[in-house]
């Protein structure tokens, strides 16, 4: 284990001690928002991140021992197992590794070399690969035996060369050195399948298509596969066939003579039957890996930026969610998120229809003195926002609010217990208000998967990304705090040391005995424990309580602290944390104790001044052009204010206001050159964007963040996709992307 928090330290160049004691932490059931923020003294401040790391890279390497003790275990009951090779697989860094070397001894099915040593052509075999000068004719003669099936000395050194190719395709330093050969040289090489290149049409560019496996990005890799997967292509992977061959025959030719020739045929075969299948799976394996992780990656970023969007904050709103035919739902709502009433209005079915329906809005504007407005952008969006516009309520923000994920959350079983007795549509509308409200308590009502901000997400390993996930959520809800007495039992399960069943004993009880009074009251609730206690207390808020510290993220365990910092001020707990003379004269050099330092300290101080300070950006109402409504309405050259909505490797979605998201592709986000569009943009960021190519016909918007974007030349022909150049437009994974884009405002 020490040798394991060594290598941990190395790599994230950190101490052994914090490596250590974080590990510790988190074998003892701490969490890592606890642990990065109130163990700060004995993990050396690491941060979420540094956190998460440990406890990724611990599990793999505690993985690895597993398997390292399955495979000595196995070898022993072989009688296989000899001293240098237990020192072998002891010290093996990676599995890939560990596997090499367990592969020539692993039990397996009946393959031509195991029928050939059945035939007792080892001994053949390995007097070829010394490749002295024999006749191999002559040699093999001598294995001739009918009764054993070796008719002739050909069959006799076939056999011989079936041993030699499997050999060589499981000797360890082979692998390692053929492996790095796929990596670095392999190509990936995709062809249509015969027959379906109208079927499979998005894929295009795909058709005849080679790109080296070391640059290829991640989406072009999933798109490949998917392509792959839905047989519209064939896909190759491998470097050129010299190359590998020239290095296996640096690796086992010794000469030129017949035993030689011989050697080299099976090198031929074996890397053709053997080696090259079993690289390209790996390789498969690997990139794929790769390109999991980093679309996992980005997902969890965009969900992590949508989950921290600006809240409107504690206000009286009216949630719309728009249609035509069917008309448009509207629910009002208190400033907790409580439904007060709800009814449908048919502001587009006509004059009447329209005058009945601005009858109604007034008068349930009026009846719940609304103070906002939020309006799902999906179907009939853009038409309801300027209807609701045309009214000119006075005092009222009226809001365009993403709306994606409010039909899975409509027909969830929260929302069905919630609302037993209201259709999906009034839900949906609940869920759209709720969101304008506080982003980050509605959203975690719904699967992360579906909020519209992934990449390829359904590709990638589910159960990765559902980790990724959770992890992201659980670290925005504790950051944010949660404020006990309101919360749903949906985002109280996200907070540290609760969980699905606590979340709803905590409901139970609040039900049963009515507000939280304090966070020593928490105790009281059935099955949480101290453990929970102590992970969960300074991320639950209790403001109006009676000790004014429940209210912050100032833990439990240090009240006694502030408690003694007051009285050495002279002052209530209450002054110090009103008064800033008060706290800027406190030497906090007197309390660092062996348990509490610096760190701590100074979180309490800046807990203090701002308690239960809300880590995300001030609410911003945003609107967009007036008389911009669909494509239609688009001109080249025309410049519109936008919000981000997802972002991707190859570039950001943006919505101006049209029931289609046009694309800013990388080359166009700025007119410097950058690698990740994360690092000029994040989802929800108010934009301005130009309009730069239009294709109506396959729903597409090209846009640009770039300064004096050029206009293209009036007969010039489009800009065609080519996914060679990864300053261009890709056109497999931008059609997809775009397509769903397109869906988000049909289903509902």
């Amino acid at each position: 284990m020490t040798t394991h928090y060594k290598k941990i330290a190395s790599e994230l160049s950190i101490s052994e001690k914090q490596v250590s004691t974080t590990v510790g932490l988190l074998d003892e059931g701490a969490t890592i928002p606890f642990i990065s923020r109130y163990r700060k003294e004995l993990t050396g401040s690491l941060d979420e991140v540094q956190v998460a790391a440990i406890r990724d890279r611990i599990s793999q390497l505690r993985e690895l021992d597993k398997r390292c003790e399955a495979i000595i275990k196995s070898l022993t009951e072989l009688g296989k197992l000899t001293p240098e090779l237990e020192k072998q697989l002891n010290e093996a860094e990676t599995m890939v590794a560990l596997e090499d070397i367990y592969l020539p001894y692993r039990p397996k099915r009946k393959t031509r070399a195991t029928a050939a040593r059945e035939k007792g052509l080892q001994p053949l075999a390995d007097l070829l690969l010394e490749q002295n000068r024999i006749d191999p004719e002559v040699e093999a003669a001598k294995y001739v035996d009918e009764e054993k099936g070796v008719n002739n000395a050909e069959e006799a050194l076939a056999g011989a060369r079936d041993i030699i190719a499997e050999f060589i395709s499981e000797h360890t330093d082979t692998r390692t050195k053929m492996r790095g050969l796929f990596l670095e040289k392999g190509t990936f090489k995709s062809k249509v399948a015969p027959g379906k290149e109208e079927a499979g049409i998005k894929y295009k560019d795909y058709f005849d298509w080679s790109e080296p496996v070391k640059t290829a990005p991640s989406h072009r890799t999933l798109a490949m596969r998917r392509g792959e997967k839905e047989e519209i292509l064939w896909l190759d992977i491998e470097p050129e066939q010299e190359l590998a061959i020239e290095l296996l025959e640096k690796l086992f030719l010794k000469g030129n003579n017949p035993a030689s020739q011989q050697v080299q045929l099976a090198i031929h075969d074996g890397y053709k039957r053997l080696l090259k299948p079993s690289m390209e799976t790996e390789i498969r394996l690997h990139t794929k890996k790769l390109a999991d992780e980093e679309a996992i990656r980005v997902f969890a970023e965009n969900a992590r930026q949508l989950l921290m969007a600006a809240p409107l904050g504690q206000k009286r709103v009216m949630a719309i969610d728009p249609g035509f035919r069917t008309g448009c739902k509207v629910v009002c709502l208190d400033e907790q998120g409580k439904l007060l009433e709800y009814t449908a209005i048919f502001p587009h079915t006509g004059a009447g229809g329209a005058n009945e329906a601005a009858k109604t809005t007034r008068h349930l504007a009026e009846k719940y003195r609304i103070e906002a407005i939020a309006i799902g952008n999906g179907t009939a969006g853009r038409e309801t926002e300027l209807f609701i516009r045309g009214l000119n309520l006075p005092g009222i923000d009226i809001v365009m609010v993403n709306e994606s994920g409010a039909s899975i959350y409509s027909a969830s079983e929260a929302a069905r217990e919630e609302f037993p007795d209201k259709d999906v549509t009034v839900r949906g509308a609940v869920s759209i208000g709720r969101r304008l409200m506080d982003p980050l308590a509605e959203l975690v009502k719904i699967d992360p998967k579906s909020i519209g901000v992934g990449q390829y997400q359904h590709d990638v390993d589910q159960t990765k990304l559902q980790a990724k996930l959770d992890d992201t959520v659980i670290s925005c809800v504790n950051a944010v705090g949660v404020e006990l007495n309101t919360a749903s039992k949906q985002i109280l399960a996200y907070v540290s040391g609760l969980g699905p069943q606590l979340a709803q004993n905590i409901v139970d009880y609040r039900n049963a005995n009515g507000a939280f009074r304090s966070r020593d009251q928490l105790k009281e609730v059935p099955r949480l424990g101290g453990k929970a206690f102590e992970q969960a207390a300074g991320f639950l808020r209790i403001h109006n309580a009676g000790d004014p510290l429940d209210a912050s993220a100032v833990h439990p365990e240090r009240y006694t602290l502030v408690g003694q910092i007051a009285k050495d001020a002279k002052c209530s707990v209450k002054e110090l944390m009103s008064n800033p003379a008060l706290r800027k004269s406190i030497p906090l050099q007197r309390y660092i104790t062996d348990a509490v330092g610096l760190p701590t300290l100074n979180d309490i101080m800046a807990e203090l001044a701002k308690p239960g300070r809300d880590p995300r950006e001030q609410f911003e109402a945003f609107s967009f052009t007036e008389g911009v409504n669909e494509i239609g309405d688009l001109k080249i050259g025309m410049k519109l204010p936008g919000i981000v909505t997802n972002i991707t490797n190859f570039g950001a979605f943006v919505d101006i206001g049209v029931h289609q998201d046009g694309l800013v592709h990388l080359s166009r986000i700025t007119n410097r050159y950058i690698k990740d569009p994360n690092e000029v943009l994040k989802v929800h960021q108010k934009v301005q964007v130009t309009v730069v190519e239009l294709d109506p016909a396959r729903k597409r918007i090209s846009l640009s963040m770039k300064e004096n974007e050029p206009k293209p030349a009036p007969n010039k022909p489009q800009h065609k996709p080519n996914p060679a150049n990864n300053r261009k437009q890709e056109s497999p994974e931008t059609d997809m992307a775009i397509k769903l884009a397109a869906l988000k405002g049909k289903f509902k």
